[in-house]
């Protein structure tokens, strides 16, 4: 029995919100923001132990909610009309901290705007709620696509309601499947044609052609997903995409507990969530050249298996779930790439982020975050560095000189098998490229629980300013590689 109550507590105990979320440690005070926006005040209400509450089953009250956190915590004008789909702020910051952690792994980055991430929303709805966050959060660019009139519509004013962010965001009109599906091969191969494009002035713009495998649509009948609405030669860095998480209207609004509204384009497909992500998967075969990273919201986890067993099917080198836990919201995360790996060596006089994050994801089950927060300390110990372990902060801190930096370059762990084909930092030319005049480099190494078996790994350096910040990007990469090799099961090779 004992036992039973500890699993049951460490389950309760498990973080349900990323790390990197605004919110992770300050929850949304309800009555401040009450006292603040007299137009939020009427929603709220106290319950017999004197906690402020909303009603979830209220659609104004969400509605109202979400307005004033956007406005209060991001400096964002925002609103949708009655029925549209009405997002959680803190589960949509999630998702998007995903995708910052995706985007910081070692996948190549292959757009054309130097150091602007750009990003593809898959039905960015009238919310448009992803290229705001990311725009006004991380200085993201967007394409957020749409089909109805409405969508477009509000998608545009909540972009253009603030003219700080305006030029990061284009929304994108994808028109009716039925009109843009044409027969033209005699072999039975179909043409997506997309046509009547809007850009963020208005204008329309030919998206141009793209050949699709026969069966593409098999399951799927209905507007063009990303073949047909990506134009040619355009690069992302990813797409990401809140899909129908349905078959039906009345499979759609089971939950009593909440209301956040949504039109049946929005909640609603033929073969729901399974069809829908399918025929995703479909498109990034055709345009596996045009994104480092495809992603999806995943509403049932009985539908990762199959959708993971798809993507082996079409061939691609990384896959990565997540879960995404929000109040008594349970939604999966599903990214692939067809990119493999790579590695760059990084030189010390170009200047990097001052924060760089990994995940470590499959740790073996006898291991723990400290096992992993001591291996660190260890890691840069032997190398002559000062290393000093914060059990309580689960960081430690390290001050490296020009030598000690030198030698934790040689000294990198074996590359997993999941880089196997991979071109590796050659220990050399890293450790050439430091022999000149440094100062101290001093950071913290901060170790986070995600999901059971999952973890977050952050490295900030301490000197933004320093001459060496390239130098702490390749050293995070060396620790990468060496708690990867130490910690995580090896995965099976995808041909």
């Amino acid at each position: 029995m004992p036992s039973k109550k500890t699993n049951k507590r460490k389950r309760a105990e498990r973080p349900t919100i990323h790390p990197k979320n605004k919110y992770a440690n300050n929850p949304p005070d309800f009555s401040l923001l009450a006292s603040l926006y007299p137009s939020f005040k009427p929603f709220v209400f106290y319950s017999p132990d004197g906690r402020p509450r909303i009603d979830w089953t209220d659609f104004n009250s969400t509605r109202e909610l979400t307005r004033v956190l956007l406005l209060h915590d991001h400096g964002l004008n925002w609103w949708i009309p009655d029925g549209q789909l009405c997002p959680t702020v803190p589960n949509r910051l999630n998702y998007i901290h995903w995708i910052e952690d995706l985007l910081s792994d070692t996948i190549s980055k292959n757009n054309k705007n130097g150091d602007i991430v750009r990003g593809f929303d898959i039905g960015t709805g009238a919310n448009c709620i992803y290229p705001l966050l990311g725009a006004s959060l991380l200085g993201w660019s967007f394409v957020g696509s749409d089909v109805t009139d409405v969508a477009l519509e509000w998608a545009e004013r909540n972009v253009k309601n603030n003219p700080h962010i305006s030029e990061l965001v284009e929304v994108r009109k994808v028109t009716d499947c039925q009109e843009t599906l044409s027969i033209e091969d005699p072999n039975n191969a179909e043409s997506v044609n997309g046509k009547n494009r809007t850009d963020m002035n208005g204008s329309l713009v030919d998206s141009g052609s793209f050949t699709l495998p026969v069966d593409a649509y098999k399951n799927y009948h209905g507007p063009p997903i990303l073949v047909g609405v990506v134009r040619d030669n355009e690069k992302f860095d990813f797409c990401m995409c809140n899909p129908p998480f349905f078959e039906t209207m009345e499979e759609a609004g089971l939950n009593p507990k909440t209301s956040c509204g949504g039109t049946p384009m929005e909640m609603v497909c033929p073969g729901g969530e399974k069809a829908f992500i399918s025929t995703i998967i479909e498109d990034s075969v055709v345009l596996k050249e045009s994104f480092r990273w495809f992603t999806s919201m995943v509403g049932r986890k009985a539908n990762l298996k199959f959708l993971i067993s798809k993507l082996r099917d079409v061939g691609v080198t990384v896959v990565k779930t997540t879960e995404f836990v929000q109040g008594q919201t349970c939604r999966w995360g599903l990214a692939w790439s067809f990119v493999p790996p790579s590695r760059k060596i990084i030189s010390p006089y170009v200047a990097g982020k001052s924060i760089l994050s990994f995940m470590l994801e499959g740790i073996q089950r006898q291991f723990s975050a400290i096992d992993v927060l001591q291996s660190v300390e260890s890691f840069f110990h032997t190398s002559g560095a000062s290393s000093k372990l914060n059990a309580s902060s689960f960081a430690v801190d390290v001050t490296a000189s020009n030598e000690q930096c030198d030698v934790i370059l040689k000294k990198g762990g074996k590359l997993h098998d999941e880089t196997a084909n991979c071109n590796p930092i050659d220990a050399e030319s890293a450790s050439s490229s430091l022999h000149t005049p440094l100062n101290n480099l001093c950071f913290r190494i901060s170790v986070f629980q995600q999901i059971p078996g999952t973890l977050l790994v952050k490295g900030s350096l301490q000197q933004r300013d320093s001459p060496v910040s390239g130098v702490f990007s390749s050293i995070i990469q060396r620790l990468e590689e060496v708690l990867r090799n130490k910690f995580c099961r090896a995965k099976p090779i995808v041909n």
